[in-house]
């Protein structure tokens, strides 16, 4: 199993964006060791796991709880 990929992200979080002074491209290829198509078989693993991991919990959760609010699987541009 891979090493889960930690990237270079200041200590200080500011909600739930990232710092515009990182470059979370060269953070995510530094990780990988500067191996693009590790990098992005990685990126493509753990998107795949999130995506498992909101239909389990969109599946867990009540309507109610969630106000009418359903996921949305894939982003919209």
């Amino acid at each position: 199993m891979a090493k889960q990929l930690a990237l270079d992200i200041p200590d200080i979080e500011t909600g739930t964006q990232s710092d515009d002074s990182v470059d979370l491209a060269v953070s995510v290829l530094k990780a990988a060791n500067g191996d693009a198509l590790a990098a992005i078989r990685e990126l493509l693993a753990d998107a795949d796991f999130l995506r498992d991991q909101l239909y389990i919990a969109s599946s867990l959760m009540s309507k109610g709880i969630g106000r009418g609010w359903e996921p949305q699987y894939e982003r919209v541009s």
